[in-house]
């Protein structure tokens, strides 16, 4: 079975790691179309009591989104890709869920594949932005 997540440490703040997430995402023909900082929003909410950096990061290729869309819609319920940057008190975490694991539950042996393509760029872009 594949491991839901993957997920390392960087000794960069949130703010450096975001910074190279967009640039290597770029390289890699990936764009953030959407950033949320979880931790202000539940502020804005009224929450106070979680004060740990947490930030979702909505990133996707359309070349890829296309294509995947084209054989099976029902993968729209898992775009666009997520990476995760947060704290805790020694260390900022990078991660995302992995493609491949969400593109299991259609037992889609293409799909599988090009989940797996997408996945290893993803890795790529976060081990050089830790």
């Amino acid at each position: 079975m594949v491991e839901f997540h993957y997920t390392v440490q960087s000794n960069k703040s949130v703010e450096e790691v975001i910074q190279a997430l967009d640039t290597q995402l770029k390289r890699e023909q990936f764009g953030i179309l959407w950033q949320l900082d979880l931790t202000q929003k539940l502020r804005d909410k009224g929450i106070e009591d979680y004060t740990r950096p947490f930030h979702i990061l909505e990133v996707c290729n359309p070349h890829q989104a296309a294509k995947v869309l084209s054989r099976n819609e029902l993968v729209g319920y898992f775009l666009p890709c997520k990476i995760v940057v947060y704290a805790d008190q020694s260390h900022v975490h990078i991660g995302l869920p992995r493609p491949t694991a969400l593109i299991g539950f259609l037992n889609s042996t293409e799909l599988s594949e090009i989940a797996e393509e997408i996945e290893k760029t993803l890795i790529r872009v976060i081990e050089q932005s830790k």
